[in-house]
């Protein structure tokens, strides 16, 4: 129990003492300023010194930790965001900038890691590092294995432990509270990698698995009926309908031929929403929502991303380049960009980038979208990142 005062004070006190909120005891008010979520913390600390100390002290990053409220959280990067993160409150409708990663040359380009929330904290996971310099277009890039971890308590980044293998362009998912990778590139022009490593955020510790039986790069992870499902860089392509699963129960692969509406080479993203609802955005002319049957395995349309009409310019436009991530019962589209095309068609074009952020609830027929606060800033085009982080007491 945290105690703050709110009993007797000695009468050289009673000028300088202040309750946290007039009227209740400290222990109460402190956990109630506690139960706020962090799109709030800038308007709580603007309200007094005594709660500006609140929200700023250990105890309460502390306090709430313990009780796993971290809240819930969007994590997105954009290419126009300097390598800062940006996160959004949905119970507050705000958006926030995170501090920056910490690293030895923050000028370098950082591409080609996964980023997944995993018991209350958010991992960015490998990838390959570049030069932005134009007097050195050949330099290769490096690729790391380091793994950064941002803490929504402290609100701060920190280093955990790095996996077995330096990858990027890399499946990776999180199954049953640990995070799965496996595939990948070592350098940028290696062949792609069968290894395959879990991570234990409990213990901090990377464990090698079997490889997969064929190697893979490019390719994406997701969680699915309790199974890591890769995804090759092939598939959707009329003879590549196979994917490598892993079942963490007997630790085995195998070799699935499956269907899925898209290839690795087209604008796609998939989320899964309750270990078996599965979503994705198939951006071939029209960005079109496909869901699949969980008995039958087979697609079908949801319905269509929205195209965007900006102020100064009279034609729908289809967006690109976006983010696409699931919280609760809704998608959530974030950023890209649009192609403005001259009016007058003369063939020039404006590339915009947006900072727009659409919702719907894919469960509502036909779909009814709504756009919520804009990340505004920098944070804005094409997303290179984008995770959600819901809160949870798996801690």
């Amino acid at each position: 129990m945290l105690h703050f005062g709110g009993g007797s004070h000695p009468e050289n006190m009673e000028s300088t003492y202040q309750a946290i909120i007039p009227g209740l005891p400290d222990d109460l008010a402190f956990r109630c300023l506690a139960k706020v979520s962090h799109g709030y913390h800038g308007l709580l600390e603007a309200v007094s010194k005594t709660w500006r100390d609140v929200i700023r002290g250990s105890d309460y990053s502390s306090f709430k930790a313990r009780e796993g409220w971290c809240g819930n959280w969007l994590f997105v990067l954009t290419e126009g965001s300097n390598s800062q993160w940006t996160a959004y409150d949905p119970d507050a409708d705000r958006w926030h900038p995170l501090p920056k990663i910490p690293r030895a040359d923050p000028s370098l380009h950082h591409y080609g890691f996964s980023c997944v929330s995993v018991r209350n904290r958010f991992l960015v996971i490998g990838g390959s590092y570049a030069s932005y310099d134009p007097e050195f277009p050949n330099q290769r890039p490096l690729v790391t294995n380091d793994v950064m971890q941002f803490d929504p308590f402290e609100k701060d980044w920190c280093k955990v432990a790095s996996m077995q293998t330096p990858r990027s362009h890399f499946a990776c998912s999180v199954v049953r509270g640990k995070v799965y990778v496996a595939g990948g590139r070592k350098s940028s022009g290696s062949r792609g990698l069968a290894l395959a490593e879990v991570y234990d955020p409990l213990e901090d510790r990377w464990e090698e698995l079997p490889p997969m039986p064929a190697p893979q790069m490019d390719c994406i992870g997701l969680s699915y009926k309790g199974c890591f499902h890769v995804l090759s860089d092939h598939v959707g392509l009329p003879d590549q309908n196979t994917s490598e699963v892993f079942n963490p129960s007997d630790r085995t692969w195998q070799t699935v031929e499956d269907v899925w509406p898209f290839s690795r080479a087209m604008q796609f993203a998939v989320t899964v929403v309750g270990d078996d609802r599965v979503y994705t955005v198939v951006d071939w002319g029209e960005s079109s929502i496909k869901t699949r049957d969980t008995d039958q395995g087979e697609w079908y349309n949801v319905g269509s991303v929205p195209p965007v009409l900006l102020p100064d310019h009279t034609r729908p436009l289809e967006a690109f380049g976006y983010g696409f991530a699931a919280h609760g019962q809704d998608l959530y589209i974030v950023g890209g960009k649009v192609l403005k095309w001259e009016e007058l068609g003369a063939g020039r074009f404006d590339i915009v980038k947006l900072d727009l952020v659409r919702v719907c609830d894919p469960t509502v027929v036909p779909l009814k979208w709504r756009e919520t606060r804009p990340m505004g800033g920098l944070a804005r085009g094409a997303v290179i990142g984008c995770a959600f982080m819901e809160e949870s007491q798996e801690c």
